[in-house]
């Protein structure tokens, strides 16, 4: 078990950015005039959405894939998702040519799923949330002698993910706010952590669906609880979290606030994206937006960054939320 007191996130940032450097996209960073003129802010949109594979999970996954030793490569990896963190992963295994299985709920988008298969790893169904799909994984790596890469409980996949911030830096100045989406907590740890780091007066606002918020709950409760997850747009964030997670005490320490967001801010937020920033994005990318929408004087005058981490919208998932929209 990791100490997690004793990770420096800012450094392991730093670290990865290093080994990652020329592997990943640097993604734009756009401003968004519709919603400064709705918020009175400078809004501005971190593209991940236009990573490769789709997301932000890639950097994770390749500062994860880039560390391991040529034995461990060949011995083969085992991991989990809800869906981005396996595409990167079957995109890794494919381009190294590394052997493994992906293990994935069995409420997995079909989109992602075919995003996955598409790379031609072998792939399992585990019934229940992503956290079971987690424990089959870790515990036949465990078993068999392979690596389990963890789509968040990992300081390699934590500093991966946190070299959003380092482009940030790079890309606008004095941020006052950044919304980041959080599930199991690594892509807040990782840039929240760096971005504190430089500036400690950065506000950092985690994004949680109202029917998954574990890691809302679990710093309320101060331990990592286990909870029911509701079926939500936001499956990239769902599920529950490691009771070892070594997010657990960066989140506490570096979200300042949290907006939980319903089904319905989801939906509408994935629906504006689309009409006004001509972006498709699933519904853990929409967090932001929605987050920003449910309370937009609280913003105005400052700077602020929303991260949009994925752009894996089903196409029947689209459609539903057309017709709904017809409907009302």
């Amino acid at each position: 078990m990791i100490e997690a007191a004793r990770l420096d996130f800012a450094e392991l940032v730093i670290d990865a950015e290093q080994r990652i450097h020329g592997h990943v996209r640097e993604t734009p960073l756009e401003r968004s005039n519709f919603l400064s003129q709705l918020t009175g802010a400078d809004v501005y949109l971190k593209l991940e959405s236009s990573q490769i594979t789709g997301s932000f999970k890639l950097r994770g996954a390749m500062n994860k894939m880039l560390a391991l030793s040529e034995k461990e490569r060949a011995n083969g990896v085992l991991t989990a998702s809800s869906g981005n963190h396996g595409t990167a992963c079957a995109y890794l295994m494919n381009y190294f040519k590394i052997p493994g299985t992906i293990f994935l709920p069995e409420s997995v988008s079909p989109a992602k799923l075919e995003a996955i298969q598409s790379f031609g790893p072998d792939t399992e169904l585990v019934p229940g949330d992503g956290i079971e799909a987690e424990k089959r994984a870790r515990n036949l790596a465990a078993s068999r002698g392979q690596v389990y890469v963890s789509p968040y409980n990992d300081p390699l996949i934590i500093g991966g993910q946190g070299t959003i911030g380092i482009e940030l830096q790079r890309q606008t100045e004095n941020i006052d706010v950044i919304l980041v989406p959080v599930g199991g907590g690594g892509l807040v740890a990782g840039v929240g952590s760096y971005l504190k780091s430089r500036d400690r007066k950065v506000e950092i606002i985690g994004c949680q669906p109202e029917n998954s918020r574990v890691m809302y709950e679990s710093i309320q409760a101060g331990e990592i609880i286990d909870m029911e997850s509701k079926r939500t747009l936001s499956d990239g964030t769902a599920g529950g979290i490691d009771h070892d997670s070594i997010t657990f005490d960066a989140c506490r320490n570096v979200i300042s606030d949290w907006a939980l967001l319903s089904e319905q801010e989801i939906a509408a937020a994935i629906l504006v994206t689309l009409e006004r920033q001509h972006l498709m994005v699933e519904g853990a990318s929409a967090l932001t937006i929605a987050a920003l929408m449910q309370n937009p004087q609280r913003f105005a005058g400052q700077t602020i960054v929303l991260l949009l981490t994925g752009s894996k919208l089903g196409l029947e998932t689209l459609r539903n939320l057309l017709a709904a929209t017809d409907h009302n």
